[in-house]
């Protein structure tokens, strides 16, 4: 099983997982995120598959200046069987094949699994606070 990449008929099941890892949220379309990182040109969304069903995501872009990923997602029933690192070995390929030079993620504050699981993977937290807001009337 390698990562690859998602395709159209991926939406619904990726964004199912999304949905069953609880990863969305009210004020982000994930159907839109989906659609606008496989059609750019500077990001993806990539998968792993077991059984012909979809395992694991991850979407990852760059920014021209910083790489980074979102959504990584493993079905409950197949976590701590080695697809988080496989996807997050991926993410990190796809961002050097496109010239980053450093790879960010994004946790919740909340979420002491993903922090743990990130920290086992070298991450370590940065020391600066995102700040944003919506600029195209949706929410999204």
């Amino acid at each position: 099983m390698t990562p690859g990449p998602a395709t159209a008929a991926d939406c619904a099941a990726t964004i199912a997982l999304w949905r069953a890892c609880g990863l969305t949220r009210p004020w982000n379309d994930p159907e839109s995120d989906f659609r606008r990182a496989i059609e750019g040109t500077t990001s993806a969304v990539l998968i792993v598959r077991e059984s012909d069903a979809i395992a694991g995501a991850v979407m990852v872009g760059y920014d021209g200046h910083r790489g980074w990923v979102y959504y990584l997602a493993v079905a409950p029933d197949r976590r701590r069987g080695g697809f988080g690192r496989m996807l997050m070995a991926a993410a990190e390929a796809w961002l050097v094949e496109q010239g980053a030079p450093k790879i960010q993620l994004m946790v919740r504050d909340d979420n002491q699994d993903a922090a743990a699981f990130y920290a086992a993977l070298g991450f370590e937290r940065q020391a600066v606070a995102t700040w944003g807001r919506f600029i195209d009337g949706t929410g999204t």
